[in-house]
């Protein structure tokens, strides 16, 4: 299992926000039929699963702004696949949390 950050940038829109943007990709995520978890952040948004399940909903994702309007986008993964053990979004956070007390 893998966990992907993604964040998509839609450039030559003529406007500064995004937000129109984001939740239209969002709505790709909601409507996913692949087996995936996610979570929208202020910044990224953090998608968790198989990884050739994870690329393909991100060339989806990917898409979405030049579906509406966009000229350009800029679109920037990192990809946390570690084959060691089992990892999810939530125990990361609570091995730091952990370590935090």
């Amino acid at each position: 299992m893998a966990i992907v950050q993604v964040t998509i940038v839609p450039l030559g829109t003529g406007t500064p926000s995004v937000s129109k943007y984001v939740a239209e990709v969002h709505q790709v995520l909601m409507q996913s039929a692949e087996n995936i978890k996610y979570q929208l952040t202020p910044m990224s948004t953090i998608i968790e699963g198989e990884l050739h399940d994870l690329l393909e909903v991100i060339k989806r994702m990917h898409e979405v702004p030049f579906e509406n309007g966009a000229l350009r986008v800029s679109t920037s993964i990192t990809i946390d696949d570690r084959r060691d053990k089992q990892g999810t979004m939530e125990q990361k956070l609570q091995s730091v949390e952990e370590k935090l007390k």
